[in-house]
C-alpha cells in the first residue's frame, strides 16, 4: 500500500509544479498529459479525487501503453471496480511500469 499511496496523480499537482521524476515527466508527456486544456485538467483532477476517495490510493496506469483518451477511458472503466479488484490492477500497473523502466536500464 505504501508504494501505491506514494504514486503521484496523473496530470496532478506534482506534474504542474514540475516535481515528478524525469521518467514520470517524460512518460506523462508522451501520453499527452503535459498538454491538457483547462477543461481536461479539471476532468483529470475530478477523476483523480473521486478515485482516491473510493479506493484509498491514486489511479495508477502504465502511461506508456496509453494516450490521454485511453487513460480517460480506463479511468471510467476502473472506477467501477471493487477495492480488491482495483488493488490487484494497481499492483499490475506498478509492475508494468517497473518492467518498462528496467528494460530501459538494462543492456540489450
Amino acid at each position: 500500500m505504501g508504494v501505491l499511496a506514494a504514486h503521484p496523480d496523473l496530470a496532478g499537482k506534482l506534474a504542474a509544479a514540475k516535481r515528478l521524476t524525469t521518467l514520470s515527466t517524460s512518460e506523462q508527456a508522451n501520453a499527452g498529459l503535459d498538454a491538457l486544456t483547462d477543461a481536461e485538467r479539471v476532468i483529470f483532477t475530478d477523476l483523480n479525487n473521486a478515485y482516491v476517495s473510493k479506493h484509498g490510493f491514486p489511479f495508477i496506469i502504465a502511461v506508456r501503453d496509453h494516450t490521454k483518451e485511453s487513460i480517460l477511458k480506463a479511468f471510467g472503466a476502473r472506477m467501477n471496480n471493487d477495492h480488491a479488484e482495483e488493488l490487484d490492477e494497481a499492483c499490475r500497473q506498478v509492475e508494468r511500469i517497473a518492467k518498462f523502466r528496467l528494460r530501459d536500464l538494462l543492456p540489450r
